[in-house]
């Protein structure tokens, strides 16, 4: 069972939702407590259910329904195929197409996402983008140029700009760590 959590975009924010999950006698129930997310192993009952969302309410933050859940997990998911599994990527603007495949307006759909992972739905789009790009590097079948092409950027300096923003590294100097560790590897 996963939660979401709206306002919930601290570490401190984090700490309070552990806490609360503990008072209930459910320290042994969550597997992941992330920004704006909590994933539980298995469903909890109403009334634990209830308590939690009173004692987040006092403290600003808000459980939100399932529907709204339900939502997240379908941008993500829609996300995430649209980038690692299709070779395809949409002909109009991410927006228009995350809009058009969950009817619903997009700026909604950016609000409740927003407030609930504490990034925009554009920057979760960049870092799924990027490591899509690490992947491609990793298997050495495609040149830069060609990454940059199928993931839709506008140029390799762009794609190397984001790709230096997320890891901290140019994709050059990616590959040749990757190439380094090969040849370690190799001569073990």
């Amino acid at each position: 069972m996963k939660l979401y959590i709206k306002y919930m975009v601290s570490n401190r924010c984090k700490a309070l939702v552990q806490e609360e999950l503990l008072s209930l006698g459910l320290q042994s129930e969550y597997i992941v407590v992330d920004l704006g997310m909590v994933d539980l192993h298995k469903d909890i009952t109403d009334i634990q259910l209830e308590q939690l969302k009173d004692n987040l309410s006092k403290a600003g933050l808000e459980l939100l329904d399932d529907s709204k859940s339900k939502l997240i997990d379908k941008i993500k998911a829609l996300i995430t195929d649209m980038i690692h599994s299709s070779e395809e990527q949409p002909k109009v603007n991410y927006s228009v197409y995350i809009s058009e495949k969950l009817g619903y307006n997009y700026t909604y759909l950016a609000n409740i996402f927003s407030e609930v992972k504490g990034i925009t739905i554009q920057q979760f789009i960049i870092i799924h983008k990027i490591e899509k790009a690490k992947e491609l590097l990793f298997y050495d079948e495609l040149s830069l140029t060609e990454i940059a092409h199928r993931l839709h950027y506008s140029s390799v300096a762009h794609l190397s700009s984001q790709f230096k923003k997320v890891t901290g590294l140019s994709p050059s100097f990616y590959k040749h760590i990757k190439d380094k560790r090969e040849g370690v590897l190799d001569n073990l």
